[in-house]
């Protein structure tokens, strides 16, 4: 599972990955800092479930801080695009072929209106961020389109006259956009095309077609930046009024990102997501370092509740992806054989069985699968059972 940082140079997508995984991205205020994509581990916040039986989790992978606990995930800052990438301007072609493989977007925006189509500087408030919201639309659709029409004809009637199974067909032809048979069935059925005859489709349709698909493989959450610049605020209302079919999520990467690193040196305690943080090392901050701090503090913090990134990637993954964090562990000891307490966690895309989960942990137990059991109360669950959101499972298989 991987989610993309999209966006138009400048608006600080470097800065929110930075602030996300702590990788090392260079960040500078000109466009097209970013050439080559950036890759890296970011983290999921859910409660620490050890917690229920009185201890702490000791993850293989991922983090503890406080009551809870933090799962990773792949992260991807992608070229800077601008108006025409789907026509190779700007890092177009290279931004479009890194995004094939996203199962999620994260499209940053500059709320302070400070930052042009093209990713320059201007005066606060002199763009309007909605112009921004229509153009990766667009920009999406019409590289879906491009890659669907590409010898449509000829793809058309060999299907027609070799009998295929079309929507199986096309879901093989746009595999590498993460399209399935079932996407393609449904979005014909809902566009009501006929199978029968695609070599008939007129270029609306085939658009209405890469729309649908699009929308169902790159599902997307916007993340407002800047949200502590005057005027933010009142824009990103303005957002969520004019596209109410997204989800707007303000921010400030920056106030994030100097939040993380400050704590990774020990000069903070801060829990990533939370509404505060203390100061561990006072005599150790010099003046900018405090005044940045307490500027934080009054200014993202109590204003906001958050720096807004922590939700900005749970959203992504658990609510646009509905994606599940589950535990393996025993129904009568949580500790692995080292003494570790729940030390995995598996994320499982939606509607994932308890035999899916067995496969997950090892193939041999999906094959020689008995059940399933509930660590919390002790119930037994067949390979059917739907999981759910913080589930623990002991998986019990034959020889």
């Amino acid at each position: 599972m991987l989610v993309g940082i999209v966006g138009k140079p400048n608006v600080g997508k470097s800065t929110l990955f930075k602030a996300a995984t702590l990788a090392e991205a260079e960040i500078a205020n000109y466009p097209f800092v970013t050439i080559k994509p950036n890759e890296g581990v970011a983290y999921l916040k859910v409660p620490d479930v050890a917690r229920e039986f009185g201890k702490t989790s000791n993850p293989r992978s991922g983090y503890v801080l406080g009551n809870f606990r933090f799962v990773p995930f792949k992260l991807i800052d992608v070229a800077g695009l601008v108006p025409g990438a789907h026509e190779g301007k700007g890092m177009g072609n290279q931004f479009l072929d890194d995004l094939r493989q996203a199962d999620a977007l994260i499209h940053v925006i500059d709320l302070s209106g400070s930052t042009n189509e093209r990713g320059e500087t201007v005066a606060i408030g002199s763009y309007d961020p909605a112009e921004d919201v229509m153009f990766l639309e667009t920009e999406l659709d019409m590289w879906y389109l491009g890659i669907l029409t590409k010898g449509w004809q000829k793809f058309a009637r060999m299907v027609v006259q070799e009998k295929q199974d079309l929507c199986l067909s096309l879901a093989s032809q746009l595999s590498g956009l993460q399209v399935t048979e079932e996407m393609v069935i449904t979005a014909i059925e809902k566009l009501q095309l006929d199978k029968e005859k695609p070599h008939h489709w007129r270029e609306e349709d085939l658009k209405k077609l890469a729309v649908m698909l699009r929308k169902k493989t790159k599902p997307m959450v916007i993340a407002g930046n800047k949200i502590d610049v005057p005027g933010s605020l009142e824009r990103l209302k303005s957002l969520q009024k004019k596209f109410p079919h997204y989800t707007f999520i303000g921010c400030s990467a920056e106030s994030e990102l100097a939040l993380r690193e400050a704590a990774k040196t020990g000069l903070i305690d801060y829990v990533p997501g939370s509404n505060n943080f203390s100061i561990l090392k006072e005599q150790q901050l010099n003046v900018r370092q405090r005044k940045a701090l307490d500027f934080i503090q009054s200014n993202i913090l109590e204003s906001f509740g958050q720096t807004g990134v922590q939700k900005i990637l749970d959203f992504a993954v658990f609510e646009l992806l509905q994606y599940l964090a589950i535990f393996p562990g025993g129904a009568n000891k949580l500790e692995d054989k080292n003494g570790h307490v729940l030390p995995d966690c598996f994320l499982m895309p939606p509607g994932s069985t308890a035999l899916d989960f067995a496969y997950k942990l090892h193939t041999d137990f999906g094959k020689n699968f008995i059940r399933a059991i509930d660590v919390r109360n002790k119930r037994a669950a067949g390979k059917d059972h739907l999981l759910k959101q913080l589930d623990i499972f002991e998986i019990v298989a034959g020889k």
